[in-house]
C-alpha cells in the first residue's frame, strides 16, 4: 500500500511537470533565454519568400521583425535570438499548432475553420482569389473552365472554394493540386493546367517574376474574400495581446504604410520589378478601426 501511494505521488509529480512545461507561454520561454521562431514561406511574393541568398524577405516578414522588436522590449531580452523556419501551405498551420513556430509570417487567410486550431492577429492585407491564365487564353471567369483543368496550391482556401464551386455549379472542372505557388504557375505556363486560382496579389507577384511576365495575365472577378493575417498560438493570450497591440500601433501611427509601399509600390527582388498595387479601399477602410475580428 505504501509503495502504491509512493508510485502514485511520483506519477502525479511527473504529469504536473509535463503539464507545466506544455503550458509555458511564448513570452515565458523567451524570458528564460529562448528564441522567437518565425515561420516564413518560399514563394509567396511579396509577403514572404526567399531572395537569391535564401534569406527570408517580404512585407509580412518585415512586419514580423517589427513584432520581434516589441517582444524584445516587453521581455527585456535585448539579446533575444530570432530564427526562421520555412513552411509550406500544407504544414504551416501544424507548425504553429505544435509550437514549432511562434508566428507565421506569410499570406495566410484568417477564417473560421483555421481559428479552431490557431490564433490570428489584425489583417495586414485583404485580397480575393482570381485566375492566372496564359496571355493568349480566352478564359475570363470560372465558368469558362468547364471541362478544363484548374490548379491551386494544396492546403489553401482558394483550392477549397474552387472545389465547392465545381460541385455546386456542376462545372466538370478537373482540379489539380500543386505543392507550392511556383509549381502551379509553371503548370499554367507549360499547358498542364488552363488556369491557377489563388489570391490575386500573389498571382501578380508570381507573374511579375517569371522569365516572361507578358505571357501571363490575371483575370476574373473575386471568387473569395481573403483577409490575410499572421498566425500565432491559439491559447496564449499574453503573447496575442502583445502582437495585436504592436500591429494596431503600426497601423494607427501609419508606420505600416512605408512598409507596404516598399513591397507593393517599389521594385522588389528578385527581378527588381514593382507590383504597383496601392492600398485598396477595402484595406484602407478596415485599418480605420483595426481589429482581429473578421466575419468569415
Amino acid at each position: 500500500m505504501h509503495y502504491f501511494s509512493r508510485a502514485m505521488t511520483v506519477s502525479i509529480l511527473f504529469f504536473s511537470l509535463a503539464a507545466a512545461t506544455q503550458a509555458q507561454t511564448v513570452l515565458q520561454r523567451i524570458e528564460g533565454g529562448g528564441k522567437l521562431v518565425i515561420a516564413h514561406r518560399e514563394s509567396s511574393i511579396p509577403f514572404s519568400y526567399v531572395d537569391a541568398d535564401k534569406k527570408p524577405v517580404g512585407y509580412a516578414v518585415d512586419l514580423c521583425l517589427r513584432i520581434a522588436e516589441a517582444v524584445r522590449k516587453k521581455t527585456g531580452m535585448k539579446t533575444m535570438a530570432v530564427s526562421f523556419l520555412q513552411v509550406t501551405p500544407s504544414n504551416r498551420i501544424t507548425m504553429i499548432e505544435q509550437g514549432k513556430a511562434d508566428l507565421e509570417c506569410g499570406s495566410t487567410t484568417n477564417n473560421a475553420e483555421r481559428r479552431l486550431k490557431v490564433g490570428f492577429t489584425i489583417p495586414h492585407f485583404i485580397t480575393g482569389a482570381r485566375l492566372l491564365v496564359r496571355a493568349d487564353s480566352k478564359i475570363e471567369r470560372l465558368e469558362d473552365l468547364e471541362g478544363k483543368k484548374l490548379v491551386s496550391t494544396k492546403g489553401t482556401t482558394p483550392l477549397k472554394a474552387a472545389e465547392q464551386a465545381n460541385r455546386e455549379r456542376l462545372l466538370h472542372i478537373t482540379i489539380l493540386e500543386a505543392p507550392d505557388h511556383a509549381r502551379a504557375v509553371e503548370m499554367v505556363e507549360k499547358g498542364e493546367a488552363d488556369a491557377f486560382v489563388m489570391d490575386d496579389v500573389l498571382l501578380f507577384g508570381l507573374a511579375a517574376n517569371r522569365a516572361n511576365p507578358a505571357a501571363l495575365k490575371v483575370v476574373g472577378k473575386f471568387i473569395t474574400t481573403e483577409p490575410l493575417a499572421m498566425m500565432l498560438p491559439k491559447n496564449d493570450p499574453e503573447f496575442k495581446k502583445l502582437v495585436d497591440d504592436e500591429m494596431r500601433r503600426l497601423i494607427q501611427s501609419r508606420e505600416i504604410y512605408p512598409i507596404y509601399d516598399k513591397w507593393f509600390m517599389k521594385p522588389i527582388p528578385p527581378k527588381n520589378t514593382a507590383l504597383n498595387l496601392p492600398v485598396s479601399y477595402l484595406l484602407h477602410d478596415f485599418w480605420k478601426y483595426p481589429t482581429d475580428y473578421v466575419p468569415f
